[in-house]
């Protein structure tokens, strides 16, 4: 029995049934620095094409360097679509800067990024909570030529990338060498610490989240050894298929988890959790990989192919994450507001206490020289 899902009301309503307004200034933030510049470029371009077919009539595509600040500033967006992918775009650094300059941004805050970038701090947050991940333990890259981690196979990435940069699978039949040698092309070579997880053999699946739903199950077949960032990338070198042929318990348990890590983490808008099945072990055999706070908008992105198959296409995808940024930023302003008053309360019941202190000792002066 294989998963399927009903379509989501596809719209360019904003999660209260508002029409968005297609006069606002978006500023389309892509490109950067990272080593996922290129596919940051082809993500942006797709958003800046969808916006300006659906009517947009101010869409400003914006390729991120050091001096974003006064770009941004010169600019003055409604709004910015944070279109870039790994550091410094998606590990809270521009969500912080987008914060203090007060615009509004869609995809995840600041906190929730930093965290999710960082492999580590993910499953500090959610195996707590019952989500399976992989064990694993950072190491020195250095030590790694003196002997394995771990027993083989393992595998190795860098703990604050996305996209399968810098991943390495290492078995007894990989040519990096036993130990692995020096002169071995890896990830070692490039970063001084790694992360080492035990490798989970079975299927590569991955569950996209909008707007606090999970959509469906993709399952990610790659003609090549593993799904790594050509892979992903590449036109022709994995096969999508949506939805996965999967027991429909499976599917379920995926969804759900993709769901609660979304939800624990704080994630807003869209967000793209990766997993493993060992299909030997049932539902005991799901792995959580990681999940993706700025998942990819390129026309072989998961989230975009998702989002079709329950009935959203992609330019109506970009509006609905505008819409939700749109909203949070009043929701964050009314708090705001909100907290400013409880200040002013809370200022005005300590000059009330000062005052009824102040009169106390009044009283009780005026008592004292009483004759």
């Amino acid at each position: 029995m294989t998963s399927t899902a009903p379509p989501l009301r596809g719209s360019s309503l904003s999660p209260e049934g508002e029409r968005v307004d297609k006069s606002l200034h978006v500023v389309v933030l892509m490109g950067g620095w990272s080593a996922e510049r290129e596919v940051s470029l082809m993500s942006g371009t797709g958003v800046v094409e969808a916006l300006t077919a659906r009517g947009w009539s101010k869409v400003t595509p914006v390729d991120m360097d050091r001096n974003i600040g006064a770009v941004l500033t010169a600019l003055r967006p409604d709004v910015v679509f944070n279109a870039l992918h790994g550091t410094p775009g998606e590990d809270g650094t521009v969500q912080g800067m987008l914060d203090l300059m007060q615009i509004p941004y869609t995809h995840s805050g600041c906190t929730t990024s930093a965290i999710a970038i960082d492999k580590e701090l993910t499953k500090a947050v959610l195996v707590p909570h019952g989500i399976r991940m992989p064990a694993g333990k950072m190491v020195d890259s250095a030590r790694l030529y003196e002997g394995d981690p771990m027993p083989r196979p393992y595998v190795l990435k860098p703990v604050n990338e996305g996209s399968s940069v810098g991943v390495a699978i290492v078995t007894d039949g990989s040519n990096y060498g036993h130990p692995i040698s020096a002169k071995a092309e890896g990830p070692w070579m490039h970063f001084e610490r790694l992360l080492a997880e035990p490798f989970i053999r079975g299927r590569e699946l991955t569950v996209a989240v909008l707007s606090d739903e999970a959509l469906c199950v993709t399952e990610l077949v790659p003609h090549g050894e593993f799904y790594d960032f050509a892979a992903k990338y590449t036109d022709g070198e994995t096969d999508h298929i949506c939805p996965a042929e999967v027991p429909a318990n499976i599917a379920k348990a995926m969804m759900d988890m993709a769901l609660a890590s979304h939800r624990l983490l704080g994630c807003k808008g869209a967000s793209r959790s990766d997993f493993r099945w060992d299909d030997s072990q049932g539902e005991a055999g799901i792995y959580l990989l990681e999940v993706n706070t700025q998942p990819g908008m390129t026309a072989l992105s998961l989230v975009p192919e998702q989002a079709r198959q329950r009935g959203i296409d992609y330019g109506e995808l970009v509006e609905r994450l505008i819409a939700e940024a749109l909203t949070g930023a009043t929701n964050n302003a009314e708090a705001l507001a909100g907290a400013t008053n409880n200040a002013e309360a809370l200022a005005g019941a300590t000059n009330n206490a000062e005052a009824l202190a102040g009169a106390t000792n009044s009283t009780d002066a005026l008592n004292e020289n009483a004759p």
